[in-house]
């Protein structure tokens, strides 16, 4: 069962994070705009949630189980299908890009969502995962104190080693790396794992 309790009943609270947290949000924004590239290509957000993250990176379809957040994204003019990362309501091989941003922590099946990803998009295309990885000080941080939160308390954290093993057992390959939120350098986005709390992967289709 999607976890979408906690948003439907704070989605105001979700969203005053992105205002009280402008730098974080500013520099996870540039790691996956640096991910996607400039090209125009069709993209899919999955838990498109109230579109933070749509809207400025210029994809226009999502899918989002929760209708709290869907209504959000669609007063941003976003096409939001009902639905989960599991079941994607979709064609096979429709979109160049399937995005995913701090939504594999809520899935129920982090193997199928990545199935469902590699199904409906076209070989060439990629899967971008954007996610706190486990190992950081920020995710620890936030199962230390899950209890006193609204998001995380049902939030599973995984390792940027653990997806990486998920996507390629999901016939995704080529994978790279960037990352952001490190200790030192906040804003700064680099590439490869391990210093950023906030990592993207990047997985090719090669159908």
């Amino acid at each position: 069962m999607a976890k979408i309790e906690a948003f439907e009943n704070n989605s105001d609270r979700y969203d005053l994070w992105f205002e009280r947290n402008q730098d974080a949000y500013k520099s996870e924004l540039d790691a996956l705009c640096q991910t996607i590239g400039s090209q125009e290509l069709l993209g899919l957000e999955v838990g498109v949630g109230s579109g933070k993250f749509a809207k400025p990176l210029g994809i226009s379809i999502g899918v989002e189980p929760s209708n709290e957040m869907a209504d959000k994204a669609r007063a941003l003019d976003i096409e939001v299908f009902d639905g989960v990362a599991e079941a994607l309501p979709f064609n096979d091989g429709v979109f160049d890009y399937v995005l995913f941003v701090t939504t594999i922590c809520f899935v129920d099946d982090v193997g199928k969502s990545f199935r469902e990803a590699f199904r409906v998009l076209k070989s060439g295309g990629c899967v971008i995962v954007g996610f706190v990885d486990a190992d950081s000080s920020l995710a620890k941080q936030y199962i230390k104190n899950r209890g006193k939160s609204h998001f995380y308390k049902d939030a599973t954290f995984y390792s940027t080693a653990q997806l990486s093993s998920e996507l390629k057992s999901a016939g995704f390959s080529e994978l790279s790396f960037k990352q952001t939120l490190i200790p030192e350098s906040q804003n700064q986005v680099r590439d490869g794992f391990g210093d950023g709390a906030f990592v993207v992967i990047k997985a090719i289709v090669l159908k």
